[in-house]
């Protein structure tokens, strides 16, 4: 019975409770992430198109080449996460999760500084150039989202927990966009002296506040990288397919041992064992619930990724706020989604995930029509929008990833490959829709159009995914979120003796 204890031994330490410190380092681990996306969705477009000038199309392409790169590295980053065992004994995860920091730092800063030896040069030339740096950052991006998330499952068991982890790790991407907003904010302030023209518009002599934004940043999310890397255990070895299915032979070859040996004696030994149905990605495949809870996570991401990349542009050229706002609207925006993600363990507990879903869809779809009816005049209640904003893309996003939780349940082998396709469909939908975005643009500089155009696209997409989402869970109702044709069960299997019967 000896070679079936690793199966046993592994059930009964995910059952502890993870230490207060490894919840606390673990929630740092995607803060050089949410540091850098916080940049991206938040400033690409608007820094290329009122920054460097660019044409609208271009810079929807550049961040379409960015999501779709995202999109097919995350399968292949999953799958090969799940497989490999990682290097200088960190563990597998911890592996892909230093590769992508490596990856990000080295190529993000160049996104958001001029273009070397081509700053002057035409538009085309210079997307050439950015390009490849876009594709480093998504890969590296990639690697270091999917090891993270796919250490939820590896580090606890405890659903409690794993809620708790995503509202900690959301806690410090909220803290991670504050930290953006507030330095772009104080760049600002320190540097009005240095502004050119009309102060209240963006223009290119502000590059210099993007430089120093993104340089700043980069270094910050490093060091928080490096204190994630020496401080997380990925604790007991998590198996990888094939590891699991040959200790599970053991196992059973154990059994089928003490029964013949039973039988020898005349004595039946009834023997609990731990049985383990892996799932592959082909599994998962096959699985309704699959689809549905990525569909619910392309959903959420597609609200909460338009409306930060838009609210910039809303504000700027729909309200015509003074450039300032375009730190202050999103720092409002994750501070309401700050408080909001500190009380998701006890709301998801007291009322499930469903429940505390549909909130976060009531407040999303209030703040689109609020948009709606916004102008000039009414301007000011732009901030009671922020905070709707806020609170319903904060309690969608952390109760996505519970639900994504769940349904992997005990079937942490293939994790990341979960994790992947749901990522998959987030980044492929959210190029494809600023690329639509973009393309749809009335002209190619500030109009009476653009100030029309900016609140439809904030009310009427968002608030389409938002409906499309309230469709999607419908059809959860009647299932338990984690309930699979094929999973991990736990039964108590009797090893029957061969007696022989004269027959």
């Amino acid at each position: 019975m000896s070679e079936s204890a690793p199966l046993l031994k592994k059930a009964s330490s995910q059952a502890k409770t993870l230490p207060a410190c490894q919840r606390f380092l673990y929630s740092m681990g995607h803060v050089l992430n949410d540091l850098t996306a916080s940049m991206w969705f938040s400033y690409l477009i608007i820094y290329f198109h009122q920054v460097k000038q660019f044409n609208n199309v271009l810079a929807g392409y550049l961040m379409l080449i960015g999501q779709v790169s995202d999109a097919l590295f995350t399968p292949f980053i999953g799958f090969e996460s799940d497989r490999t065992q990682g290097f200088l004994k960190i563990g597998k995860r911890k592996s892909w999760h230093l590769i992508g920091t490596i990856c990000v730092a080295c190529s993000f800063p160049f996104i958001f500084n001029e273009c070397i030896t081509c700053g002057h040069a035409q538009d085309g030339y210079q997307f050439i150039y950015y390009a490849p740096f876009v594709i480093i950052f998504q890969f590296g991006w990639a690697s270091t989202q999917i090891s993270h998330l796919s250490l939820i499952p590896d580090l606890t068991t405890k659903e409690d927990e794993r809620v708790e982890l995503n509202g900690m790790r959301y806690a410090f991407t909220v803290l991670s966009n504050l930290a953006v907003f507030g330095l772009f904010a104080l760049l600002f302030y320190l540097n009005t002296g240095d502004d050119v023209g009309n102060s209240d518009m963006l223009s290119p002599a502000d590059n210099n506040k993007f430089r120093d934004l993104v340089f700043i940043v980069v270094s910050l999310g490093v060091v928080v990288s490096f204190l994630f890397q020496i401080g997380v255990k990925e604790g007991v070895k998590t198996f990888t397919h094939v590891e699991a299915e040959e200790a599970m032979s053991k196992s059973m070859k154990t059994c089928s041992s003490m029964s013949s040996s039973a039988g020898e004696s005349g004595q039946s030994i009834e023997i609990s064992m731990m049985r383990q149905s892996l799932m592959s990605w082909k599994d998962w495949l096959k699985e309704s619930q699959f689809y549905q809870v990525a569909l619910i996570y392309m959903c959420t991401r597609l609200f909460v990724n338009v409306s930060q990349i838009y609210l910039p542009l809303y504000v700027t050229e729909t309200l015509q706020l003074s450039k300032v706002n375009v730190a202050i609207m999103p720092l409002v925006v994750f501070v309401s989604g700050l408080f909001t993600s500190l009380v998701m363990k006890p709301i998801n507990k007291a009322i499930g995930r469903k429940a505390t879903y549909l909130i976060g869809l009531l407040c999303g779809l209030g703040a689109c029509i609020w948009i709606y009816f916004l102008d000039k005049s009414t301007k000011h209640y732009c901030y009671g929008v922020s905070v709707f904003l806020g609170i319903g893309g904060s309690t969608m996003l952390v109760t996505s990833l519970a639900m994504t939780s769940d349904l992997i349940g005990q079937n942490t082998e293939s994790g990341a490959f979960v994790y992947g396709a749901m990522s998959f469909t987030d980044k492929l939908s959210n190029g494809l829709a600023v690329v639509l975005i973009q393309h749809n643009h009335p002209c190619t500089s500030c109009c009476p159009l653009c100030n029309q155009y900016f609140k439809t696209v904030l009310t009427f997409v968002p608030g389409g995914v938002v409906l499309l989402a309230f469709v999607v869970l419908c059809t959860l109702i009647p299932t338990k979120i984690g309930t699979k044709k094929k999973g991990l069960v736990c039964t108590p299997q009797p090893c029957e003796t061969s007696a022989a019967s004269d027959e």
